[in-house]
């Protein structure tokens, strides 16, 4: 095979891959109403969205749930993998891993369909915190993969070495174990955390009135006609998770370098 075909390979499946991304990013810039006719460069959608209240408040909303997802569900995974990393064969462990990685492998809809039977099952009203709920429930799997790995990579002689110095379990794991592992509850959280903003269909079954966020405000729309704005907005969406994944790859790099 001649390198020529293969950069056309490359080329062709980026092409295939980030076209779309790209010509949203590019209308966004549209000065023309029309989504499909370009009227020259103009950046007053962005602008515009700035008086767009329904569309800023699905933002505060997705975002606040996003951040407060990520952190539960990197507190829960943290310690579901130190239960699978350092409790060793302990009765019902395969039963508990995999209920913790279950999310991984079930249906977006499936997982959604169960957490509202849930909620209805016990009178919870739907809002905020059953949002939080639902993300959480499918981000904490993730964060317990990436932190369950980072764990078993510890050195463990080094924890075993402060305990005999007159430190506690708890006090050994605290100041040997989390420093080392830092950089992947840093990488747990970011991932958790584009999830969560990402999110459609958890969301659309476990949210309610007064709680719409940013993707189900953006779906509603679309279903009407696509808009400048929202070329703009999600532009600006696709932009944010770009910036934390970024972040979370130089996090897990600048940790290889340290020897973390």
């Amino acid at each position: 095979m001649s390198n020529i075909f293969r950069i056309g390979v490359l080329i062709a499946g980026f092409v295939f891959l980030y076209a779309p991304i790209a010509i949203l990013a590019a209308m966004s810039f549209n000065a023309s109403r029309l989504v499909s006719v370009w009227g020259g460069f103009s950046t007053k959608w962005y602008a515009a969205l700035l008086e767009n209240e329904p569309l800023i408040e699905s933002t505060k909303i997705s975002l606040a749930a996003a951040v407060l997802s990520a952190v539960i569900a990197t507190f829960l995974g943290l310690l579901a993998a130190v239960a699978l990393a350092r409790f060793g064969a302990f009765r019902s462990r395969m039963l508990f891993f995999g209920a913790v990685h279950a999310p991984l492998v079930l249906p977006e809809v499936v997982l959604g369909l169960a957490l509202l039977s849930c909620f209805v099952a016990l009178g919870i009203g739907r809002g905020f915190a059953t949002l939080v709920i639902g993300h959480v429930t499918l981000t904490m799997c993730f964060t317990t993969v990436a932190l369950l790995s980072a764990l078993r990579s510890c050195d463990l002689a080094l924890e075993e070495a402060a305990m005999d110095l007159g430190a506690t379990p708890l006090q050994a794991f605290a100041l040997v174990a989390l420093p080392q592992i830092a950089p992947a509850m840093a990488s747990a959280f970011l991932l958790a955390f584009t999830l969560s903003l990402d999110d459609l269909v958890i969301a659309s079954f476990a949210t309610g009135p007064g709680a719409t966020t940013l993707p189900m405000r953006i779906f509603s729309q679309v279903r009407l006609g696509v808009s400048p704005q929202i070329n703009a907005i999600s532009t600006l969406l696709l932009g944010l998770v770009a910036l934390a994944l970024g972040g979370s790859a130089l996090v897990m790099q600048a940790g290889k370098r340290r020897g973390l």
